[in-house]
């Protein structure tokens, strides 16, 4: 059942009294907690955060001010790798535009075009304290198309967009050979699928000299989407997004990545644990998971919750991921509890939430901390996010009041996009 309350406006913000874990500071580096501490909001973004409390009499009138009673106040969560919109959750068939499988080279392919604002998975991720997504196509192409950075609450894409020239989604091992094997065209071996990415960069890099040649000359170029984006991956304007699960497929990324020169960023990473020696001795970066599925192919039966923990100890910088909707986003942060539980620093687990993904992708001067300058995107929560009895209470997006949970009646309260909040039965 459903009704309807105003949207709350997007006002300065006032949270005192409050446990603030800032992540990080301005500088990127690890910044400790705040036991008793005041944050300021000024037109979406960070303005202060200072130890005690700040005096609230002279602020304007529409000066949002929480009390938050000693609660944790923490950046928002970020989904390193997920389908959000893209893969709706509950909607079959219809709701699925993750994999344009027709052709195995989908590098002129963008998420951004499959998203769906209104796919339930934003609610939830909101209910989890996740406020930003790097939204990907799926894993049955070699290459699958550019990614989108969205906030997790808006009415048009478009407006939730923080960047889509950050990575290409790529796939090595199971997925791909199985999609194309069963067509019975290349690739239907691993052998194939690496073909299909050396051909598709060969093919980029000779566009890359054509290219070049006509604009010196000042000659007409018949341009390309597929080469385009590729070429960017090769002049280091975009990562690589590969999907690996196993030890050999991930060797293979890296091979792959160093014969051509592009930067890789390893998705999955479910044998990890296995050379995480040879992944930190590379500086590849690892977004681990989902760490909650059954082993329901090969690649996963080595899947243990206590690989984050054994790359993290080896030097990789690791950040966490649902694989929305594979596991509902909302659990992200029960991911980053079981990885604590089988060893994980509780720290690096917040880390690999928070500042670690943005840093990946080059946005941590807008995410992953609540350092000054950074946008308000801040939850706060009844406790330690890690302790399974706690829950995102709060949940601001720019500084906006987007998420509320009435934990005496047990009613969500979400700020509908369109206009009305929709206050409606969990």
């Amino acid at each position: 059942m459903y009704r309807s309350v105003p949207v709350p406006a997007a006002t300065d913000l006032v949270i005192t009294n409050a446990r603030i874990v800032p992540v990080a500071d301005a500088h990127g580096h690890r910044a400790e907690a705040i036991e008793s501490g005041t944050l300021t909001v000024t037109d979406g973004r960070i303005a202060e955060v200072v130890a005690g409390s700040v005096d609230t009499a002279d602020l304007p009138s529409d000066t949002e001010v929480i009390d938050a009673g000693g609660r944790w106040v923490l950046p928002g969560f970020i989904e390193a790798h997920g389908h959000l919109g893209v893969h709706e959750d509950g909607e079959g068939w219809s709701g699925d535009d993750t994999n344009e499988m027709t052709d195995p080279n989908g590098a002129g392919l963008r998420a951004l075009d499959g998203i769906d604002p209104t796919e339930l998975g934003f609610k939830d991720a909101l209910r989890g304290g996740v406020t930003s997504a790097l939204i990907k196509p799926g894993s049955g192409n070699p290459i699958g198309g550019r990614t989108a950075f969205v906030k997790t609450w808006g009415r048009i894409v478009d407006e939730m967009l923080i960047s889509e020239d950050l990575s290409v989604k790529s796939a090595l091992g199971e997925n791909p050979k199985r999609v194309y094997g069963e067509k019975k065209t290349t690739p239907s071996t691993r052998m194939g699928t690496a073909k299909i990415l050396r051909d598709a960069f060969v093919d980029a890099r000779n566009y890359q000299a054509k290219r070049a040649h006509a604009e010196a000359e000042g000659t007409p170029f018949d341009r390309d989407l597929v080469k385009e984006t590729l070429a960017d991956i090769l002049d280091g304007k975009l990562a690589l997004d590969q999907h690996c699960h196993r030890a050999d497929d991930i060797a293979t990324a890296i091979r792959l990545s160093e014969e051509f020169g592009y930067r890789l960023i390893i998705n999955h990473g479910t044998e990890g644990h296995k050379i995480a020696d040879y992944i930190a001795a590379k500086g590849i970066d690892v977004i681990l998971g989902p760490l909650m599925t059954s082993r329901s192919k090969v690649e996963l039966r080595d899947r243990t919750l206590a690989t984050a923990a054994a790359l993290a100890r080896a030097g990789v910088r690791i950040a966490l991921t649902t694989d929305h909707p594979v596991i509902p986003i909302n659990f992200l942060i029960h991911e980053a509890a079981l990885a604590v539980k089988e060893g994980l620093d509780p720290v690096v687990a917040i880390e690999a939430l928070t500042i670690n993904p943005a840093a990946m992708f080059g946005l941590e001067d807008r995410l992953g901390s609540l350092a000054v300058g950074r946008d308000a995107d801040i939850v706060i929560w009844s406790g330690d996010p890690l302790d399974l009895d706690s829950r995102a209470e709060t949940v601001f997006v720019s500084g906006r009041r987007v998420f509320d949970f009435d934990a005496g009646t047990g009613t969500a309260n979400v700020a509908d996009s369109h206009g009305p909040t929709l206050i409606c039965e969990p």
